[in-house]
């Protein structure tokens, strides 16, 4: 499928247990871009596929800000063949209560991939400067971004970034691997947001699907009802990935995805591959 960027094009990607997607939006000076998140994957031959690898095939340099929505190896692997291929990377976008060093000490049980231990590398050099990690005006997007305060959680899934994304007036919640008590304290302690989940069109399933990323209240009590789930996700690891049909009875449904009859509820990276949500004259296409 041939890239079509029109008035903004959201990727998100095939990648292992983790999650990576990629915002490209027309501006006056040229291109914007935004990574959420920046795993990996791994093919059957065991040939590898990065983000910075598709940027690097395209003629990108540069993007504009990466959004860390859990500071964990998955989320992250990417990050190091980024530097490799020497892409600038402007605002560093994560839980701004969890410093670099936090980090590390979060990590230390279940050890510290290279992905992560890099991305905590790099936050620590731009504290020294003052590099305020600001993230960058967009025409065309708005950003709300959500957390949990640490120490009050210490975990890593807790300790989420909930990044919202209105582009082109439709919203993309993307709540890293939010669970259920990080979910309820945020709408318990967040007026604003509560109305931000009432407000999704497509909601990226937490924890990769998982059930313990589920929050019944944002759709029996604030009201999100949108029109697509989507799982970022390789392969079934675990029993409790069995969501699929719980997340479509939540949604709304569109028809006639990839020119298929019947209507899809929950779309899947493992079945579905790479999807695509394309802007264009007020409309956004999933394909």
């Amino acid at each position: 499928m041939s890239l079509e960027l029109h008035d903004g094009l959201l990727q998100i990607f095939n990648v292992d247990h983790g999650q990576c997607a990629l915002l490209t939006m027309p501006g006056p000076g040229g291109f914007h871009r935004v990574l959420i998140d920046c795993g990996h994957s791994v093919d059957l031959n065991g040939s590898p596929w990065y983000p910075g690898a598709h940027l690097a095939s395209m003629g990108v340099p540069s993007i504009d800000m990466l959004i860390c929505t859990n500071y964990d190896e998955d989320h992250v692997s990417g990050y190091p063949d980024l530097m490799r291929r020497r892409i600038s990377v402007g605002c560093i976008l994560g839980n701004p209560t969890v410093s670099a060093e936090d980090i590390v000490h979060l990590k230390t049980e279940d050890g510290m991939g290279v992905g992560i231990e890099a991305v905590a590398s790099t936050l620590a050099a731009r504290r020294r400067i003052g590099w305020a990690q600001t993230p960058p005006l967009i025409p065309g997007v708005s950003l709300i971004w959500s957390w949990n305060l640490y120490p009050f959680f210490d975990d890593e899934n807790n300790l989420s970034l909930v990044a919202t994304l209105d582009i082109r007036g439709f919203r993309f919640m993307f709540p890293g691997d939010m669970e259920r008590r990080g979910w309820n304290h945020l709408l318990a302690t967040c007026p604003q947001f509560r109305q931000t989940v009432a407000g999704v069109k497509v909601l990226i399933a937490s924890h990769h699907g998982r059930t313990n990323g589920i929050c019944e209240d944002i759709f029996d009590v604030y009201g999100c009802w949108p029109k697509l789930v989507v799982i970022s996700d390789d392969y079934k690891q675990y029993n409790t990935q069995e969501t699929t049909n719980y997340y479509a009875s939540k949604a709304q449904g569109i028809k006639g995805y990839r020119g298929r009859p019947g209507t899809r509820y929950v779309l899947t990276t493992r079945s579905d591959g790479e999807i695509r949500f394309s802007f264009r004259n007020g409309r956004c296409d999933v394909y």
